[in-house]
């Protein structure tokens, strides 16, 4: 596949506003903590970016009617780069007691970075050809995934030779640059038929989830796979690998890690082999569904931290295999125009879910041991290779709707 200017320019601006998100939060969550000495305040930090983007999830629909999709994506990104530089400028005055002044700027950026993520998807189709798209996603998909293996190390490191408002300057850098280039983006043509309420328009994107079949079992999947996941956040996986496999922290790392790797190697497997993968999109969305249930439930069994290793990399390569197909079924199973609203719903129920997951799971770890919660996440993931058997023939390409 040869990268398009339209697609690339859309890969590399995102890329690097990804990059600067996680640099930015980086430095946040570390001045927060030298600030207070306070993990309970630097937990804020993750909580409130989840919390406004899961608003801006929700309200994103009002904009798409009004703006430019193009300029939607380009103008968040400039809104961002603004507070940005705000909270730099901020960070020369915080001390302990007024350094809660800088959740309202992290939780203004994290509300327009909300439509970023779904902006970007809903774009995909207009600048990829239909046949393509199985390796547009991949190749986002792999993207991603390395920057958040990577960014968060880094960041780190960067933090011992430069001072965090330093490192905010850098952002900055990084977000002017984005801006930019997704400025250079070709406008593209969306259409809708009807001017509608504001509350219509907000229930628009749900009314297509539960009036499209595919998109509905689409919508159960991503439910129960938002908190199958809540498992592998932090503060569960530090537990399970002091309880469960008795090793130090450095595997926490090391395990996490291996997650990630198999995320990139799923996505470079669907890049690679993408017409094989297209052809059979309903078996790989049923197959990585199921091998991730297996894999899951082996490791809330295992006791070995080599082992725990080879099975967290499976968890990721069968999750992204499934997801990569399963992301191409969305984009090609409505026009193109109501795409925007449909990923504005799945993104909320993503959010959403996932921060009262994360509750949920912690507490059930505290009061049935930590085991429990990987075989909960892995029976949540065995639901949902079922509904995937059962409909296997509706998670097909639909090459119609995407005609230009």
């Amino acid at each position: 596949m040869k990268l398009n200017r339209n697609f690339s320019l859309l890969l590399l601006g995102q890329s690097l506003a990804n990059i600067g998100d996680v640099l930015y939060i980086v430095s946040v969550i570390s001045t927060i903590f030298v600030l207070t000495g306070s993990t309970f305040a630097a937990s804020f930090v993750p909580f409130t970016i989840a919390s406004s983007m899961f608003i801006s999830s929700l309200l994103t629909p009002l904009l798409v009617e009004k703006l430019n999709l193009k300029w939607l994506l380009a103008g968040s990104q400039i809104v961002k780069t603004i507070l940005l530089f705000i909270l730099g400028f901020m960070l020369i005055g915080l001390t302990a007691a007024n350094y809660y002044f800088i959740f309202l700027i992290i939780g203004l950026i994290a509300f327009f970075d909300g439509c970023a993520n779904p902006i970007r998807q809903t774009l995909t189709p207009y600048y990829v050809k239909p046949e393509h798209l199985i390796q547009a996603n991949g190749i986002s998909e792999t993207i991603t995934q390395v920057i958040e293996a990577g960014m968060w190390f880094v960041g780190s490191s960067l933090l011992i030779i430069m001072s965090s408002q330093q490192l905010i300057w850098l952002v900055g850098c990084l977000f002017v640059i984005a801006s930019i280039l997704l400025c250079l983006l070709e406008s593209v043509i969306y259409e809708t038929t009807e001017l509608k309420g504001k509350l219509e328009k907000i229930k628009e994107g749900w009314k297509t989830l539960s009036n499209t079949p595919v998109l509905r079992r689409i919508a159960w999947i991503e439910f129960l796979e938002t908190i199958a996941a809540t498992v592998w956040i932090a503060a569960i996986l530090y537990v399970f690998v002091n309880d469960a496999l008795n090793v130090d922290e450095k595997w926490w790392g090391f395990i996490n890690g291996a997650n990630f790797l198999g995320l990139i190697l799923g996505s470079a497997y669907c890049i690679k082999f993408s017409s094989f993968v297209e052809k059979k999109i309903g078996t790989f969305i049923f197959f990585g569904s199921f091998a991730s249930f297996l894999f899951t439930i082996l490791f809330s069994l295992n006791s070995i931290p080599i082992i725990s290793l080879l099975l967290s990399l499976c968890v990721g390569l069968f999750g992204q295999i499934k997801k990569i197909p399963q992301q191409t079924v969305i984009q090609t199973s409505v026009p193109k125009e109501q795409l925007s609203t449909v990923y504005t719903s799945l993104g909320a129920i993503g959010t959403g879910i996932f921060g009262v997951g994360s509750l949920v799971m912690g507490l059930l770890a505290d009061l049935l041991g930590i085991r429990i919660v990987f075989v909960i996440s892995g029976l949540l993931l065995a639901i949902v290779s079922i509904i995937a058997h059962k409909n296997k023939q509706l998670f097909v390409r639909n090459i119609m709707e995407q005609k230009n």
